[in-house]
């Protein structure tokens, strides 16, 4: 194995300046690390003491954790920091080119490749020297064209993206297409159309000596449709339903929402062990406002997940508030809940007459062997319109052009078929 490039990191005992140096690696990777909390970390860990790991571990983590979603990412950069040769072994390969052998590829954890990158800031990542080949044997090398980055990004997993990722992936969605057909309204307007207006046409028949020499018609008006999201913030979604949530703020962004082709009211709701209704925070013209405001009120970032009594909060509460003018309602969320599978049956049926149209979006479908085994899925599939992927710029995308098309059922047909053979 080719030799690994040195850290740059204190090796002085100096606590003080390895706090620091800490608090400054957690910044590059994305936490508010800033002097203040670092010096609170100073203090905290001279009040509390250095004799216990986990001790130490807690008390910044106290310090330096304000959001459930930045547990990950300072796990993995503590573990880096503080020494753990498993781990920096294992993160430093995911920095280097990846070169394909007889073992399997391993995957990325969830902030790994963020902590990584801060840690590496700087340091070079030449690729390790690889051993020449014997005389007499030929080594075959793969000229294909590769896909490119933008390529590469629209495909991979939201969970195994990099902080320069994930920005270019915001970038992205935000430039997503999101045109949806209007639909006609009860209301109608003067003008060509197959209604007749009796009025108008009695009305110019006065002009005529009430002889009518004119037949007036009225039209049917047009109105965009409205879009109702509920997302699931659990712990093992909250990654996912943040890059849903920018997708949504484009929505409710958009410059030509008012016109045909955009939505009419966007509606957004998260849900792990209660509803919260963070729709006034989507207005913020700013993606990165209106989202640390929707999780400064959404206090169960990943918490657990109660999928069937969400859904009876939203049912009771908010169903005629939002759903009254035939809103397309989106379901994001994997389905996984300990719950009572007949309550969330109920709820998820009442949800579907409810709504004009009900897309759930799972960000499962990412693995090419799912089925729905887990009694939430089964619960949900037979009451929903279509089922999406949601796990990548790609997905979303595909999800933008089937919310245009009223007929898409995305992968339900296949998984009800799977589900019957599972009896």
């Amino acid at each position: 194995m080719a030799d690994l490039t040195d850290l740059a990191l204190p090796e002085n005992g100096r606590l003080a300046e390895n706090i620091a140096h800490f608090g400054r690696a957690l910044r590059k990777a994305g936490l508010k690390a800033g002097p203040g909390k670092v010096l609170d970390a100073v203090r905290a860990v001279e009040a509390v003491g250095f004799t216990d790991r986990r001790d130490f571990y807690h008390t910044l983590a106290a310090v330096f954790v304000s959001r459930p979603e930045e547990r990950a990412v300072f796990a993995e950069t503590f573990r880096l920091f503080w020494r753990d040769p498993r781990y920096l072994e294992q993160l430093m390969s995911l920095m280097l080119p990846a070169v394909r052998g007889t073992h399997e590829e391993r995957v990325a954890q969830a902030g790994a490749k963020r902590a990584a990158e801060a840690l590496l800031d700087g340091a070079p990542r030449d690729p390790p020297d690889l051993p020449e080949a014997p005389e007499g044997e030929e080594v075959e090398i793969d000229a294909r064209p590769s896909m490119s980055a933008e390529e590469r990004l629209r495909t991979l997993d939201f969970e195994q993206m990099s902080i320069a990722e994930i920005a270019e992936a915001k970038r992205m969605i935000a430039r997503l297409s999101l045109s949806v057909p209007p639909i006609l309204s009860r209301r109608t307007r003067a003008g060509a159309g197959a209604l007749p207006d009796w009025r108008a046409t009695l009305r110019a028949s006065l002009r005529t000596g009430g002889e009518p020499l004119r037949f007036a018609t009225r039209a049917r008006r047009v109105r965009p449709p409205d879009l109702v999201a509920l997302c699931d913030i659990s712990g093992s979604m909250s990654s996912y339903s943040r890059m849903v949530l920018h997708f949504l703020h484009a929505a409710a962004n958009a410059a030509d929402r008012s016109r045909a082709g955009g939505w009419g009211r966007v509606h957004a709701f998260t849900f792990g062990t209660r509803l919260t209704n963070i729709t006034r925070h989507l207005a913020a013209r700013d993606v990165d406002a209106a989202l640390a405001a929707a999780g400064a009120e959404a206090q169960d970032w990943q918490g657990g997940t109660r999928i069937g009594a969400c859904l009876h909060d939203f049912n009771r509460d908010w169903s005629r508030r939002v759903l009254s003018r035939g809103a397309v309602v989106l379901l994001i969320t994997d389905g996984l809940d300990r719950g009572d599978p007949a309550e969330l049956a109920s709820e998820i049926e009442r949800l579907h007459l409810s709504a004009r149209r009900l897309v759930w979006v799972n960000p499962l479908l990412r693995w090419d062997g799912f089925v729905p085994r887990a009694s939430g899925i089964r619960a949900i599939l037979p009451h929903v319109d279509s089922f999406r992927a949601g796990h990548s710029v790609a997905s979303l995308a595909a999800l933008g052009r089937a919310l245009s098309e009223t007929r898409d059922a995305g992968e339900k047909p296949r998984l009800m078929a799977a589900m019957a053979g599972l009896g």
